[in-house]
């Protein structure tokens, strides 16, 4: 069956940066967009990142140019580099496969197909 299993989170000063993972398993991984959401406490789910099974990457205007998302598809693990994090970066991190044509971080939330348990972030 399907399993995201996220892991890297953490807490961090405003400025630091984190490095989080994902390993997937369960079907095939290249073939699927996936990526990354978030959810603060009181927050509506935000799309943040989204890498395509062409390679293609999209960000959410609230990340872009601090975030930079990458995929192994020989490790079958996506990664989500953060940097210059902010006290509004804070959030439970969810890794998502999403079944769609067009794999934008907008994208993610209305296809998902499958996410993690979720991995923390706090920024302090």
């Amino acid at each position: 069956h399907v399993q995201l299993v996220e892991s890297g989170g953490g807490s961090v000063q405003a400025g630091g940066s984190l490095n989080i993972s994902c390993a997937a398993s369960g079907y095939t991984y290249s073939s699927y967009c996936m990526g990354w959401f978030r959810q603060a406490a009181g927050k509506e789910r935000e799309g943040v990142a989204a890498s395509g099974p062409d390679g293609t990457t999209s960000y959410a205007a609230s990340v872009k140019d601090r975030f930079a998302i990458s995929r192994d598809n020989a490790k079958n693990t996506l990664y989500l580099q953060m940097n210059s994090l902010q006290p509004e970066d804070s959030a439970l991190y969810y890794c998502a496969r999403a079944e769609t044509v067009t794999c934008g971080a907008a994208d993610v939330i209305p296809n998902l197909r499958s996410w993690g348990q979720g991995t923390q972030v706090t920024v302090s």
